[in-house]
């Protein structure tokens, strides 16, 4: 990871309509999951995977409410770039509107209503932008294939293509919202076409460098937990799975500042900054642990 430089996308825009009507007057991913918004688990991704310049893809109406919860990232130790995205137009064209902030590097694109929690998923992560050359997803074996993008193989196990909810697949592993790619994704990104919904599909671009024979899979297998929030079930699954992780084991889901500190990005003092700051939480406890 030393000799590459990465940059993070984190999409926090869209409409949320399939949680309705909670979005009317806020972003999903401002929404919380147990004791803390939804962003601070995919942003969680990224800093684990020691990325420090993100930009967030936002609504022009969410931006002041983002930039209130997570300014420039200076606390953090990160840079944050807000990026406008006036209409949803894809998971693919977040690649587009970034393509000044990508500087032609490589880069981590994270979808804002994932959460992931699993042993050794920091070694997972570091080791794809490690042997990451063209592009690398993450997947994870599901019940109901029809509700995923899916990923077939070949019998020699190579990525074959990613097929959008099949109505009958052989294969059961899901595309996750874990993306790693090489500097010309922009360029394939800008020669998409509109599907038929009228978005540029993250499918379509994963396709073409599956066609290059240039897409890399890591499975995330047994003990390992995907969760998807984009519906009112799910949110409240989300929120009950990581109350049961951190009652029980008592180490927090997703704490930026936890992730920060051991990264060396942050100090004590910057620590017991935002412990005052949440005063008389539970968030602002875990955080007193961290600097005994």
């Amino acid at each position: 990871m030393k000799n590459k430089i990465y940059k993070g996308i984190l999409l926090a825009g869209g409409l949320g309509t399939r949680l309705g009507p909670t979005t009317l007057s806020t972003s999903k991913h401002l929404l919380p999951i147990y004791d803390k918004p939804m962003i601070y688990y995919s942003l969680s991704v990224l800093m684990l995977c020691e990325i420090r310049d993100i930009a967030i893809i936002v609504n022009e109406n969410d931006k002041i409410k983002f930039q209130k919860l997570l300014g420039n990232g200076e606390d953090l130790g990160i840079n944050i770039t807000y990026i406008i995205q006036k209409k949803p137009k894809g998971i693919a064209e977040a690649i587009i509107l970034s393509e000044e902030f990508i500087d032609n590097n490589n880069c981590c694109l994270v979808l804002g209503d994932n959460i992931f929690y699993g042993q050794s998923f920091t070694k997972i992560l570091k080791r794809c932008l490690n042997d990451n050359k063209g592009a690398t997803i993450l997947c994870h074996p599901v019940v109901e294939p029809k509700s995923f993008g899916i990923l077939n193989l070949n019998k020699d196990k190579t990525p074959l293509k990613i097929i959008e909810k099949p109505l009958k697949s052989k294969s059961n592993l899901a595309v996750t919202g874990i993306y790693f790619y090489n500097k010309n994704v922009t360029n394939i990104a800008k020669s998409l076409k509109f599907s038929k919904r009228g978005e540029l599909e993250i499918t379509d671009l994963n396709n073409i460098y599956i066609k290059k024979n240039n897409l890399k899979y890591q499975i995330l297998g047994r003990g390992f937990s995907w969760l998807d929030t984009g519906s009112h079930e799910k949110l409240f699954e989300a929120a009950k799975f990581v109350e049961a992780i951190q009652s029980n084991q008592g180490y927090f889901v997703a704490c930026l500042e936890e992730i920060a500190f051991k990264n060396k990005w942050i100090n004590k003092k910057q620590i017991k900054y935002k412990i005052k700051k949440l005063k008389g939480t539970s968030y602002s406890n875990y955080l007193k642990k961290l600097i005994v």
